[in-house]
């Protein structure tokens, strides 16, 4: 198995928001990556820099931060040859680690724009550095930047940062710095190639939580009123647990919260992100956590939260 640590560098429509494609609002404009063997062991690099098809302008944000000019990436080969270059790299059984959450996604949507998903089946599972460098080093909750991580952890700076082949780098020393036993326990699974049907729904259970993507729905309603979606079972011994706290949502209608009790392992915190597709369908994201009770105090303090600010509302309408 190899262990793949890649780092995407992209473009957008240099008209900002006027114009772009939907279909691509990113388009990947290089790709860098580090292997690595099971012993962790750096063994080879990648670096490929892609000629644009869509955006033939370099966006001025996107310039001052990278320094790629488009006299450069003319030089570069198609996507399409690109990603068959790198997957070929990767070897037949590899894992991807990532900082960050977008890449994987970014990745995908700029094959799915070829018509080349069929090279990567989904849903993809992954490790987000990122992620585990905070549930190793910091809180578990916040994001740092990798800049940041590098400095937090006394790493030599060698190369400039926001080069595809740079960041990758950076991000496997840092993936160094972690030991394999966290690792393990905290994957990541990108959805961005949803289930499309009933029997393609995903059950996933971890260490300390349960997940379910859902299949598609036409509207988020329809989604919500699915029993699967909504039910509530303990991710310890898989017997429901008594519905506490309905599903709700704060200020917006993409995140939902539900709060149950199981009778052995006590509160079952649950949490549903609804997410858009392509297609302008939805499907949903549940976690289930039992024995947390900080979250289960978060989610009473919402819940509470969104009660009052009712309150006041229908009180100001008398």
């Amino acid at each position: 198995m190899n262990y793949i640590v890649f780092d995407l560098e992209w473009n957008q429509n240099p008209d900002g928001r006027r114009h772009p494609d939907s279909r691509l609002p990113f388009e990947i404009i290089e790709i860098g990556a580090v292997k690595l063997n099971e012993k962790r062991e750096i063994v080879d690099t990648f670096q490929c820099l892609i000629k644009p098809k869509v955006y033939h302008w370099i966006h001025d944000s996107i310039h001052e931060v990278i320094h790629v000019d488009y006299h450069e990436l003319e030089k570069g080969i198609p996507f399409p040859r690109a990603i068959r270059r790198f997957l070929e790299w990767c070897g037949e059984e590899y894992r991807f680690f990532t900082w960050g959450d977008q890449d994987v996604m970014e990745l995908q949507r700029n094959m799915k724009y070829y018509n080349l998903l069929k090279l990567m089946p989904g849903p993809v599972h992954y490790y987000d550095v990122q992620k585990l460098f905070s549930i190793k080093f910091e809180d578990g909750i916040s994001r740092r930047s990798l800049e940041y991580a590098t400095d937090y952890l006394q790493l030599p700076k060698n190369r400039d940062f926001h080069r595809a082949l740079a960041d990758a780098s950076y991000t496997a020393r840092i993936l160094l710095e972690i030991d394999e036993a966290c690792m393990i326990r905290h994957p990541s699974l990108d959805v961005y190639q949803n289930p499309k049907s009933r029997d393609s729904e995903i059950y996933i259970s971890y260490t300390d939580h349960d997940k379910f993507v859902s299949r598609e729905f036409v509207s988020k309603e329809r989604l919500m009123k699915d029993r699967t979606m909504v039910s509530t079972m303990c991710p310890i011994c898989r017997c429901p647990a008594k519905r506490k706290i309905r599903w709700f949502s704060t200020n917006n209608s993409k995140v939902y919260y539900s709060l149950a009790l199981c009778h052995e392992h006590g509160p079952v915190a649950g949490k549903i992100r609804i997410r858009k597709t392509d297609e302008g369908k939805y499907f949903g994201v549940k976690t289930l956590r039992a024995e947390d009770t900080e979250a289960a105090d978060e989610i009473r303090e919402k819940h509470e939260s969104l009660r009052r600010r009712k309150m006041l509302r229908s009180q100001e309408k008398i």
